[in-house]
């Protein structure tokens, strides 16, 4: 069965616009992108003394389960060289899942959709360039009505989507 995921990457170490390609190169076979939003250069959040980033989400379908797809993009980030650091510290690559088709789950190590999404411009914002009108699973409110209640500035568009 095919699903359709939502998957944020992030970065702020390096050259971060190769991790980002790298990342997206290195998505196939278990993850087909379908389309992916402009990449933002966005300020940091959380822990505010460190470099920008840059942000993209990316539309995709897969056959594994939110907890294998999980597993999958942490052996992706470990592969890129990411490090453990510090709560929202800096980081060669961060990938996320935003939303499993309309899935609600919670369990130790995941949670979707991603918990904090609807607070984030980083997200937001790249999000509404694939799919405004996406209803967030647990809240009803599309994706164009949470990013009404957000700061968007300081994210600044670098290159179109695909």
């Amino acid at each position: 069965m095919k699903h359709t995921v939502y998957i944020a990457l992030g970065t702020n170490l390096g050259d971060r616009s190769a991790n980002l390609d790298s990342a997206l190169a290195s998505l196939p076979p278990a993850v087909n992108i379908l389309s992916s939003s402009p990449v933002y250069e966005t300020p940091p959040w959380g822990y505010l003394r460190q470099s920008s980033f840059l942000n993209q989400i990316v539309k995709c379908e897969t056959h594994i389960t939110p907890e294998e797809l999980l597993d999958y993009l942490k052996a992706i980030e470990k592969r890129l060289g990411r490090k453990p650091t510090f709560l929202y510290g800096p980081r060669t690559i961060d990938l996320d899942i935003l939303f499993f088709d309309d899935l609600v789950l919670e369990t130790p190590s995941l949670i979707i959709p991603h918990p904090r999404l609807e607070e984030r411009a980083f997200v937001l914002v790249p999000l509404a360039d694939l799919d405004s009108d996406m209803k967030h699973p647990v809240s009803g409110k599309s994706i164009i009505e949470l990013l009404e209640s957000v700061d968007i500035s300081g994210v600044e568009l670098l290159q179109a989507g695909k």
